[in-house]
């Protein structure tokens, strides 16, 4: 281990309604955590009280104070042990209000870091205040932390401004039934910022144990998916998951990180992922949703559509390609993915070959789409200003019909001149974008698309890192309730696959097709098997319109706009 090193730690564990109780066992799980000589240990969501409340005055009753005894014993637990303490709480401010917010005590037992939570689900809009300010990065001895809670994590930005402010370590205290939140959410901010993430999340029920069951039978949630789904964890900043625990018991876990490791920002070709944004493109996201109206949405309910693998690039794979298409479109297709038919070494190695052999592809897919059917590759081109590109392209029996540029710079696409936009292409079933390799890594592009009105994306994808299969683009696709198609080049970072949103999304309604699974926001995953060159798939362009994941929660409308200004700034 590097002088640098330091160990972290996440605790999972159940919180019911008796206050008392329950700082019992946060201070128990402190001592048990302590067994392993942390440096940090996080603590999950709501530590003071269950989130359930029969009134606003219930609500302040069971909620702490900052300078209250819950909290003083809390501090004077982190200054006996001497660690670093991240616990959330709900807390009773100055003003009357009350506030969900991550509290940092420093190993001396003070009071160092207050983050309160910017997007609040479902019925927590009805007791807790918001937070009108960014929350902290806090410098410390262990480097800079920044405390970020639940469902702020569902969506990019909270986390993101973060680690743009410099954060090295976000703490993640969750209060969550969604097995999507720690399979999916919590590891991916971790690589799209490089930064390290140390997650805790809660086991047990999340519903006061008397009316368990009632509130099953009201809501068709079965009993398992009332209690929190565990997976604490620690994550790399190359989203590698260092440590997780199980879904249902108490435990801690640890991790030994060197924060120092989150300064790094680069890929394997050298780009600098923070460097490399685009800010002055990402100023809609700061802006107040209640201007920003999206299109008609004209998505069709179903949507036959494939992911080919040829399995090859250059003219074998353009072989390969033009019986896959025509089989896949034979079989109902009208939406064809297939993977980038060059590699990126290929194009920088012979870049007029490589634009003279786009042509060749083009002409070939063309002549594939038959029946109103369209085929989606990466390629480069030449743009009207002579400029050479890559570009994502809808093509179908006219020709090309989209050419989308890539808009953020790379090193591997050193020679694509960047454009300043993403485009959408309106198709007889729905509203379409496609977007390359490159620029799917961001978290803005899909906002950006989500935004527009964007039903179904498609990403011909050459992989630089295992998480952008394992968890960045279908991460992306759940937080905007986006349809997609990944159509990768073969490569041992994984397949591609397809994701089709859930027609039942928003919890607490009636669901018609479906029972209550715990998923959150995770769309249908289809991914193509090993070896297997063809996915036919069903996608539901219209259901990208519902975007509310729980009454006064919408993935993209209810976003923290005002307390974006890191990300759009220049």
């Amino acid at each position: 281990m590097s002088n640098n090193t330091i160990r972290v730690a996440a605790a999972q564990f159940h919180v019911g309604t008796d206050v008392d109780a329950n700082l019992a066992t946060v201070l128990r799980m402190l001592d048990k955590a302590a067994e392993g000589k942390p440096d940090l240990v996080v603590l999950p969501e709501f530590c003071n009280h269950l989130s359930w409340y029969d009134s606003q005055e219930h609500c302040a009753a069971v909620s702490v104070t900052l300078d209250g005894p819950f909290l003083a014993a809390v501090a004077k637990k982190a200054r006996e042990l001497s660690v670093h303490v991240v616990v959330n709480c709900t807390v009773v401010r100055d003003n009357g209000t009350v506030t969900g917010s991550s509290l940092l005590y420093s190993p001396q037992g003070q009071l160092i870091g207050d983050n309160t939570k910017q997007i609040y689900i479902g019925h927590e809009n009805d007791f807790l205040e918001s937070a009108h300010a960014p929350g902290p990065v806090v410098e410390t001895p262990l480097g800079r932390l920044g405390l970020y809670a639940c469902m702020d994590g569902v969506i990019n930005e909270p986390p993101r401004t973060l680690a743009l402010r410099g954060a090295q370590i976000l703490c993640n205290s969750l209060n969550s039934f969604a097995s999507d939140e720690g399979s999916l959410h919590v590891p991916v901010r971790a690589p799209e910022s490089r930064v390290f993430i140390v997650a805790a999340n809660k086991v047990g029920p999340l519903v006061p144990e008397p009316i368990l069951v009632p509130v099953s039978e009201a809501t068709g949630i079965p009993l398992k998916f009332l209690s929190g789904a565990g997976e604490s964890q620690i994550v790399a900043p190359d989203g590698t998951v260092l440590a997780c625990a199980s879904m249902d018991r108490e435990e801690v876990v640890f991790a030994d990180i060197d924060p120092s490791q989150a300064d790094y920002k680069r890929r394997a070709d050298g780009t600098d992922v923070i460097a490399s944004r685009r800010p002055e493109l990402y100023q809609a996201i700061s802006q107040d949703p209640a201007n920003q109206p999206y299109p008609q949405w004209k998505g069709a309910a179903e949507l036959a559509a494939a992911v080919v693998d040829p399995m090859a690039v250059g003219r074998e794979g353009l072989r390969e390609a033009a019986s896959l298409v025509p089989q896949a479109i034979a079989g109902g297709a009208r939406l064809v993915a297939v993977p980038p038919l060059l590699d990126a070494d290929t194009i920088a190695a012979d870049l007029p070959a490589a634009l003279d052999f786009a042509g060749e592809v083009v002409e070939t897919l063309r002549q594939c789409c038959e029946g109103g059917s369209f085929v989606s590759t990466s390629l480069p081109l030449r743009g009207e200003d002579g400029e050479p590109r890559y570009c994502a392209l809808v093509i179908g029996a006219e020709g090309v019909l989209l050419a989308q540029a890539q808009v953020h710079r790379s090193v591997r696409f050193a020679w694509s001149a960047p454009v300043d936009e993403f485009k959408t292409l309106e198709l007889p079933f729905g509203r379409i974008a496609v977007m390359t390799s490159d620029d799917s890594i961001y978290p803005e592009s899909f906002r950006l698309l989500a935004m527009a009105g964007v039903d179904t994306a498609v990403v011909p994808l050459e992989p630089m890192e295992a998480w952008e299969l394992r968890t960045g683009l279908l991460e992306r696709s759940a937080e905007n309730r986006i349809n997609l198609l990944a159509a990768a080049i073969g490569s041992p970072l994984g397949q591609g696959f397809a994701t089709a949103l859930q027609r039942d999304f928003t919890v607490l309604t009636e669901w018609k097709e479906r029972p209550f699974d715990g998923l959150l926001s995770q769309p249908e995953l289809h991914v193509l098997p090993a070896g297997e060159k063809l996915l036919a798939v069903t996608l539901y362009p219209a259901a990208a319109e519902n975007k509310e994941v729980s009454r006064n929660t919408d993935l993209v409308t209810n976003r923290p706009w005002k307390l974006c200004g890191p990300i759009t700034a220049v």
